[in-house]
């Protein structure tokens, strides 16, 4: 029998200084007006503002978080952890979904208690506020899309983050307007309430899809059943069975199995064109593949699938 490894490294250096770059900035950014917005919201007794101001709060830890996984998921495998720090990106993901989760329900109860008794609150403070806080978000998104957003969980995590602020300091601008024009103090905690269901949605998927990649379930953009069809389609092979598909991190996948072969002395071109299949079709490119010859006993071992 025939085994071999492939290993990747299209998930390379150049994404991962972009995404530390974009969430150093992010997290100086946010952090320095996180503590203007505490402020501002305890001077205009706004609960929208301080919700928001809490929504950065954990945007600058995430923030902080993800820059950290990224700069150890750089540091290299050991012999007590193979993979190196790949799996902290994950990590620093789920936490950054319960941190969502958690800030979406206060804010919800805090607006349920405003709601029962509405507050009075200086509307002209808290509109410009606001504004400002718009404006520092919609710079923070911009430097975050600079990274590598739609393949790494963790900067999606916190670019999700920063769209969450954003949608609360619309919120704020509204019920600021509103508290301005029409005296109508209950716009602060149904605003609250908004961005805080906008929150529970984001904090959801983020936490979903990471306790996915730490159940190491099947990548989410890749069909399994096709990635078994196409290695039946290589004319050496008979059966395909052992077969899984993982991720070590968002952005790097891996895949094992065993490929049943009749002819001996074709294993090493079988094992070329399978893992050539596999990075042109389905770009994996970290593989570990095994051979076996359909009339040796290791057959009988596995369950074919």
């Amino acid at each position: 029998m025939a085994h071999t490894h492939s290993h990747g490294e299209s998930y390379g250096h150049h994404h991962g200084t972009n995404n530390k770059r974009a969430l150093k900035w992010a997290f100086f950014l946010i952090t320095a007006y996180m503590l203007v917005e505490i402020a501002g919201g305890i001077i205009t007794n706004s609960l929208a503002l301080l919700s928001d101001a809490g929504h950065m709060l954990s945007d600058a830890a995430a923030l902080g978080l993800s820059y950290l996984a990224l700069t150890y998921g750089q540091k290299s495998s050991s012999q007590s952890k193979t993979y190196g720090y790949r799996r902290f990106e994950i990590l620093a993901a789920f936490i950054n979904g319960i941190a969502l989760l958690a800030i979406a329900l206060y804010i919800l109860w805090e607006s349920y208690q405003r709601i029962l008794n509405p507050p009075s609150v200086i509307s002209k403070g808290m509109l410009i506020i606001s504004i400002i806080g718009l404006i520092v978000n919609i710079v923070a998104a911009y430097i975050l899309m600079k990274g590598d957003k739609d393949e790494n969980l963790n900067v999606k995590s916190a670019f999700l983050h920063v769209l969450g602020d954003m949608l609360g300091s619309v919120g704020a601008i509204a019920a600021a307007l509103l508290i301005m024009f029409f005296n109508w103090n209950l716009a602060d905690p149904i605003a609250s309430i908004i961005v805080a269901i906008l929150v529970l949605i984001s904090g959801w998927r983020v936490t979903k899809e990471s306790v996915h990649i730490l159940m190491e379930g099947t990548p989410q953009n890749v069909n399994f059943l096709e990635i078994k069809q196409a290695l039946l389609s290589i004319p050496e092979v008979k059966q395909v069975h052992d077969l899984h598909v993982w991720s070590i991190s968002s952005d790097f996948p891996a895949l094992s199995c065993h490929l049943v072969a009749e002819a001996e002395e074709h294993q090493q071109t079988l094992l070329k064109k399978a893992n050539q299949l596999l990075k042109e079709q389905f770009h994996i490119e970290h593989t570990t593949i095994q051979i076996d010859l359909s009339d040796t006993d290791c057959t009988m071992n596995h369950s074919c699938e």
